[in-house]
């Protein structure tokens, strides 16, 4: 079965695996980042400009695209092989965004609508220089100087200053059923022009190539280097057409070449479009061989995601790794030498008559603000040095130290409005009551003292034991120790809180870009179930062999 009859399983296959790859980012600036997104963008429009509609609609006309460099005469070229004008030359042509296909009337419709190239809009006749700047767009142009068959489409400059040119120019070599090269004796050894005939080789395209405006005394000489240089790259057999210098080709001429000049390239392009077994040979060609090439391109594209997942994973660690040691810190030193010292610690030792209960936790709050200022300030220290030594780390994430020390003041008040509630609750729960006045102890006194207490002891560390005496004397064996669990589960609240929530900003640049390990896994699915369904249909890519040279070259 040739694979232009394809089952419609294979365009199910297609369609998810274009799915995949629209669904594929690379967000992290690693080594190849760019690469991968700029072969998965060519990915895309070769299957939403070539294959898929290729493949639903195998008797569409071909189209062969006619490329270059910069003032190789693409655009005289085409001129000349239609007999007319049809596409503006001269050196206003880089700017251009706006690429002109010619075909017959009748197959007019084929390219009218958004078929092929669905991201380009369309318009009837040719725009003046200029007007096509504003939005890509195609300008499709019929007339019968074209057989029905084949289109030809006049791409804009490979190498142009504009780099939406390029990525346009790029985006319809992707949707061609043939490739033509154009390149000129002065520029023929450039690296783009070899870049895109080796892609052509590789992806087994059905490909020929113009060496254009070649003087008459060097032609020879030209045409023999230019052969041992396809010869070296393994193209050897790809028909080669040379195109004079003539004066029609300078710039100022009229822009047609004489008909003897393309005859040969003419002949060789519409014959395609004259001979069906032809046509149908080229078309399942290259489509042939752009499926082939599915499986190193998207397992190369599966690869870099793989490397961002990894890299976002490594980054994640990292972080993870500076806060849990950030945690580890804190609880030490509230288990071990407390925050008993300084002022704190003054109000302690005066405690109760010459500091009230107020100033203690006042200043037991402080410290604790502190201690987790200092805390977060370390793990984002040692996030920041572990992420610069990670190619692509994200950037941001980073707050100044008042704002870190006004998130974390807003969560020890917190901390401490739950401790003075719970010294409420676990006075009432003794009976002290606003009406024993009698004994020398109000709940409104005995409240504020219980919360200073508990305070010392969730937060002083070893020198917290008295504070636990305290409260025992106080409340009572049963209700101290219950009071001091609830407390101790509020301090870790309050220092898990701070420190989750420091770690979620520090990191949000890096989980804000959501990278999973899902696409690796989902692109490599659909390129196995597409290569499932290609094999199935025992498809040679060798659909026809093209002849190893047109006999003679255009002189």
């Amino acid at each position: 079965m040739a694979i232009l009859d394809a089952r419609p399983e294979l365009l199910d296959a297609l369609t998810v695996l274009r799915e995949r790859l629209a669904a594929a980012r690379f967000p992290l600036e690693l080594p190849g980042a760019e690469r991968a997104r700029r072969s998965r963008g060519e990915l895309l429009a070769q299957l939403d400009g070539y294959l898929l509609p290729r493949l639903r609609s195998p008797k569409a006309p071909l189209l062969a695209v006619i490329g270059g460099s910069t003032g190789a005469g693409k655009s005289t070229l085409v001129n000349s092989l239609v007999g007319r004008h049809v596409t503006e030359a001269g050196v206003l042509r880089p700017t251009t965004r706006t690429p002109v296909l010619v075909c017959h009337p009748d197959d007019q419709h084929w390219f009218g609508d958004q078929r092929v190239l669905p991201r380009l809009d369309r318009v009837v006749a040719q725009r003046q220089e200029g007007e096509g700047e504003a939005s890509a767009a195609l300008a499709v142009h019929a007339t019968r100087a074209v057989p029905a068959g084949i289109a030809l489409l006049d791409a804009p400059d490979i190498d142009s200053l504009v780099a939406e040119n390029r990525d346009l120019a790029a985006e319809l070599i992707c949707a061609a059923d043939v490739w033509v090269l154009v390149t000129t004796a002065s520029r023929y050894a450039d690296a783009l022009p070899w870049n895109l005939l080796r892609s052509a080789r590789e992806y087994d395209v059905t490909l020929a190539t113009v060496l254009d405006r070649v003087p008459h005394q060097i032609a020879a000489e030209v045409s023999r280097h230019y052969d041992a240089m396809l010869e070296r790259a393994g193209l050897g057999g790809v028909p080669r057409f040379t195109v004079p210098e003539l004066p029609e080709s300078a710039r100022g001429g009229s822009g047609l070449l004489p008909a003897t000049a393309v005859a040969a390239l003419r002949e060789w392009l519409f014959r395609r479009a004259h001979d069906g077994d032809a046509r149908q040979r080229a078309a399942a060609r290259t489509a042939a061989g752009a499926l082939a090439s599915l499986r190193a391109r998207v397992g190369a594209l599966a690869g870099a995601c793989a490397a961002q997942h990894a890299t976002a994973v490594r980054l994640d660690q990292r972080l993870a790794g500076a806060y849990a040691e950030a945690g580890r810190r804190v609880h030490d030193c509230l288990a071990g030498g407390g925050l008993l010292t300084g002022q704190a610690r003054a109000h302690w030792l005066s405690f109760p008559h010459d500091a009230s209960p107020d100033e203690l936790l006042d200043s037991l709050t402080r410290a604790l603000a502190g201690l987790l200022v200092e805390a977060v300030s370390a793990a984002d220290e040692r996030v920041e040095d572990a992420w610069a030594k990670e190619p692509g780390a994200p950037a941001g994430g980073v707050d100044g130290a008042e704002a870190v020390r006004e998130r974390i003041g807003i969560q020890v008040r917190r901390l401490r409005r739950c401790l003075e509630e719970l010294a409420e609750e676990a006075c009432a729960a003794v009976g002290l009551r606003p009406d024993q006045g009698g004994s020398g102890r109000s709940m409104v006194g005995a409240e504020t003292e219980i919360a200073a207490l508990l305070a010392a002891a969730l937060l002083g560390g070893k020198g917290g034991t008295v504070a636990r005496q305290a409260l025992s004397s106080s409340l009572g064996t049963r209700v101290a120790a219950r009071l001091t669990e609830q407390g101790d589960r509020e301090v870790r609240g309050c220092v898990g809180r701070v420190l989750d929530g420091e770690r979620d900003r520090r990191g949000a640049p890096l989980h804000d870009l959501e990278i999973s390990p899902t696409p690796q896994v989902e692109l490599v699915a659909a390129l196995s179930l597409v290569h499932g369904w290609h094999s199935g249909t025992a498809v040679s890519r060798r659909a026809g062999p093209e002849p190893a040279r047109e006999a003679g070259e255009v002189r």
